[in-house]
């Protein structure tokens, strides 16, 4: 890919301009947690059982501590680094949380804790073709971000996907015991996970309304937790969606009376107790309203872009 900066009509190429330390990664990033990633930052430079951890953060959806690295080489193995770390955290519970609450002052519990939803993130000028394929796996607990930084003072974050139809990553042999214990207690929720919970009927419903979100934006991404399906742009929510066994839940991330509703499809959820975020929910049964219920979504959507 080319970049080019325009100046009367002139395309002007725009050049990469290296990091020359690690720490202008980390000083980056946590200026930023919250539009980068959306987590809480907790402290920096995070020292326990010989290992330092770069940023430690938290994520308040998903209440779930994450772990941030960053390298300025591509000589690393992301699966022994990121399994390393995850082994580090479930097993030392509750120095996490003393950090979390000496760092934040704000009083955090152990059961108001999903370790199941424990995460590590890369982030990295470049990643070699290795570590790209080794998270080729749908539910590995690890994520890799790849930052440029260009000449004109121009920043770029992109997400490395992983391929579409990707296996287990329960389905490896591994005789390590660290791989192991975190597989047993680390839980990346999948589609597949909430699919088990619905029908065929509203399957397929929910694959028209995410069909539907995926074609306004090629950077949304999904983001799969316990309570929803996720559809996310610059990690910022649009729509949540749950297929269950009697309804499809839709959520628009939205305060309400900010979405023109004339049907009153949506109701106000901002006083009661819901799992997707925004004000704005309603159930569907069947594809009847969907084109109505797409212009909504759509207008959520131009409000988050």
């Amino acid at each position: 890919m080319f970049l080019f900066s325009l100046h009367d009509n002139k395309l002007e190429e725009l050049k990469e301009v290296p990091f020359l330390k690690e720490v202008e990664l980390h000083k980056l990033c946590e200026a930023n947690l919250e539009s980068l990633f959306g987590l809480e930052f907790v402290r920096r430079e995070f020292s326990l059982n010989n290992f330092r951890i770069d940023t430690l953060a938290f994520d308040k959806s998903t209440k779930s501590f994450v772990i941030i690295e960053y390298k300025n080489t591509r000589n690393f193995s992301v699966i022994d680094q990121g399994y390393a770390y995850l082994s580090l955290l479930v097993n030392n519970k509750a120095d996490f949380i003393l950090e979390y609450n000496e760092n934040t002052n704000k009083p955090l519990k152990r059961e108001d804790i999903d370790w199941s939803q424990s995460r590590v993130i890369f982030v990295s000028p470049e990643f070699n073709n290795y570590q790209k394929e080794s998270i080729n796996f749908k539910d590995l607990p690890f994520e890799l971000w790849e930052v440029k930084k260009f000449s004109n003072n121009t920043v770029s974050f992109n997400p490395i996907k992983a391929s579409e139809n990707t296996e287990s990553i329960k389905t490896i042999a591994t005789t390590s015991e660290i791989v192991k214990s975190v597989n047993k207690e680390v839980k990346v929720v999948t589609e597949e996970d909430h699919f088990n919970q619905s029908t065929e009927e509203f399957i397929d419903l929910y694959n028209k309304l995410k069909e539907y979100i995926l074609s306004l934006d090629s950077n949304i991404r999904i983001r799969c937790t316990k309570a929803y399906i996720g559809f996310t742009l610059n990690n910022r929510n649009i729509v949540d969606i749950l297929p269950g066994k009697r309804r499809v839940k839709v959520w628009l991330n939205c305060k309400w009376g900010n979405l023109d509703d004339p049907k009153n499809v949506f109701r106000d959820v901002s006083k009661i107790g819901h799992w997707g975020n925004g004000d704005y929910e309603t159930s569907l049964t069947n594809d009847e309203d969907i084109e109505y219920i797409f212009s909504l979504m759509k207008q959520a959507y131009k409000m988050k872009k």
